[in-house]
């Protein structure tokens, strides 16, 4: 993973669990996988040993020495599980300085901390459901999707932070065509798979059991999978969701479209917890993510797994590099 920028990590809340899973990312990566932290440094657990840098080109050669952190000031200090309103629109300006550095090139791919939706929202004038419609705003209202992946298993909900309610309205034929869509082609331009095989879960359970227990199915979810299939593309479906993530069923796709939040995340969170990552696709740059939370409740412990966030940098540096190379087209 040479030869590209370093990638841009944000520090997220700073009075999470960020800054010791960033310091953790360093110490298991050193300048293998080179990136830097923008935040402020003196937001960093005592003891760490801080690179501080001006430009990210200098961060691989500072890896060598401590964790390169790219200064960003903050107002307040960080009080580990106490969010400070204070800092909360700096948390969102990090963001844009991270899609700024990757856009320009100066970074190969943006990798964030988790943040708090809540305090954005109450402090920073935050409207946006989370990350991924965040970024997709920032790159002037992509549609980005987001993928949840691991060694195990990739799971892509077509519906995300909405109530449970709210799902059979939201999911609409051109939502899912689009899902399923940009899944594929994130498939072969992130992953670099060729053909990729993707399974389609159904909404309802035994994915509607001929109409029995739901009629979407029948009525256009079928009908929708059979048409991208008659254009060649290799998806299955609808599938009943309780059937498709045990091993053998895992082994016949290389993603799974699913329909709704839990649907998708509680097969990953149970198959790969602390080793899953959010990747969103359909963005003009590359974007990956720990799978969890600010853990407030454990933050300035030092006992946060940094798992998620080592594969999140890891992930997005092979990425950046697939893209480089052109792919899987």
């Amino acid at each position: 993973m040479t030869g590209l920028p370093p990638v841009a990590v944000t520090c997220g809340d700073p009075s999470g669990i960020g800054p010791e899973i960033s310091l953790g990312a360093w110490r298991a990566l050193g300048a293998d996988v080179p990136f830097f932290v923008i935040g402020d440094p003196a937001h960093f657990p005592s003891g760490t040993p801080l690179a501080v840098i001006d430009d990210p080109s200098q961060a691989p050669a500072a890896a060598a020495t401590g964790l390169p952190v790219l200064p960003h000031a903050f107002p307040d200090p960080a009080r580990p599980g106490r969010p400070t309103p204070a800092n909360a629109p700096g948390v969102v300006e990090v963001i844009r300085r991270a899609v700024d550095l990757t856009r320009s090139g100066e970074a190969s791919a943006v990798c964030t901390a988790p943040i708090s939706k809540k305090v954005l929202a109450d402090h920073a004038g935050f409207g946006f459901p989370g990350h991924t419609e965040f970024l997709a705003d920032l790159a002037g209202g992509a549609q980005a999707v987001m993928m949840l992946a691991s060694d195990e298993l990739r799971v892509v909900p077509a519906t995300i932070h909405i109530p449970l309610s709210a799902v059979p309205g939201a999911l609409t034929p051109e939502l899912l065509e689009s899902v399923i869509r940009i899944t594929a082609k994130g498939l072969v331009r992130d992953f670099g798979l060729a053909a990729p095989r993707i399974a389609v879960a159904g909404l309802n359970p035994h994915a509607g059991e001929g109409g029995l227990l739901g009629a979407e199915e029948m009525r256009w979810i079928g009908p929708l999978c059979e048409d991208l299939r008659a254009e060649g593309m290799a998806v299955a479906g609808p599938l009943p969701a309780d059937t498709m993530f045990h091993a053998e069923a895992r082994a016949r796709y290389d993603a799974a479209v699913c329909m709704y939040h839990d649907q998708a995340l509680i097969p990953i969170k149970t198959l790969a917890f602390d080793r899953g990552v959010n990747v969103t696709l359909g963005l003009p740059f590359v974007r990956t993510s720990p799978d969890h939370g600010t853990a407030f409740d454990i933050a300035g412990q030092g006992i946060a797994n940094p798992a998620s966030m080592i594969a999140a940098i890891r992930l997005a540096a092979r990425i950046a590099a697939t893209r480089a190379s052109g792919g899987g087209a």
